[in-house]
């Protein structure tokens, strides 16, 4: 990725005339790719160059963010956009914020953000953590088939090109059809059906041990098991657990 040139200037001026020296480096692994996929959709890097922020109503997503980068900050309470109430913290770490920054990762990232340079190792750790920040699951009984449940897989982004380069790179790695980008009246979501749901499952979930926001995994379980015409095999896998 190139950084525009004003943009590094920024980031320098907003350190106090330099670079500060990193504290630690970061690499990718599954915990780190988890984190980078949680700010990729309820995170943000903030433009002083230093600053991250996570926001979200899910306790646990924050507690995992905190465990794996082992942070001492206390979770706190805002308003959000919607008249309601929002939990966050937020925490300076100029190495994360560069390391992510050089992923694809940029402030006011919301309608610009393109991709993010994950290695595919760690691509469905990434995916789990967009899953958790902004991801849905839903199913129903499709009155027109007896015996029929329908369930389906979204991930929502204000940039409908990184939710192309999220079609393009599920395609790739786990054989999924495109899916079906849709606009809503602030975002626009990518949708999968049941077949492509089980693989993405298969995907983000390939470690039961990993951290990710339980209810949504539990929510996606019942889904799997609802299924009259099930895959056997990840079913057996989800039952091993």
């Amino acid at each position: 990725m190139i950084i525009p040139r004003k943009l590094v200037y920024f980031l320098h001026m907003s350190r106090r005339g330099g670079r500060e020296p990193y504290k630690k480096i970061y690499a990718w692994n599954s915990q780190i790719a988890y984190v980078a996929g949680v700010i990729a959709s309820d995170g943000c890097l903030s433009n002083n160059g230093r600053h991250l922020n996570v926001t979200s109503t899910d306790m646990e997503m924050l507690e995992n963010v905190r465990k794996i980068l082992d942070l001492r900050v206390k979770i706190g309470t805002k308003r959000n956009g919607f008249g309601g109430f929002g939990n966050f913290i937020q925490f300076g770490d100029v190495s994360l914020y560069d390391f992510l920054l050089k992923a694809g990762i940029t402030p006011a990232k919301s309608k610009t953000i393109l991709k993010v340079d994950v290695p595919d190792l760690y691509y469905g750790d990434f995916l789990r953590g967009l899953f958790d920040g902004d991801g849905t699951v839903y199913g129903y009984w499709d009155p027109r088939w007896r015996s029929s449940f329908m369930y389906y897989v979204g991930f929502i982004s204000a940039s409908i090109n990184f939710l192309h380069w999220i079609s393009a790179t599920n395609e790739r790695l786990v054989k999924t059809s495109p899916g079906k980008i849709s606009q809503m009246s602030r975002a626009s979501v990518l949708r999968y059906a049941k077949s492509d749901s089980q693989k993405l499952f298969n995907l983000m979930y390939k470690n039961f041990n990993a951290p990710c926001l339980n209810r949504k995994r539990a929510k996606f379980v019942d889904f799997l098991k609802l299924d009259p015409y099930p895959d056997k095999a990840l079913l057996a896998r989800v039952a091993e657990r």
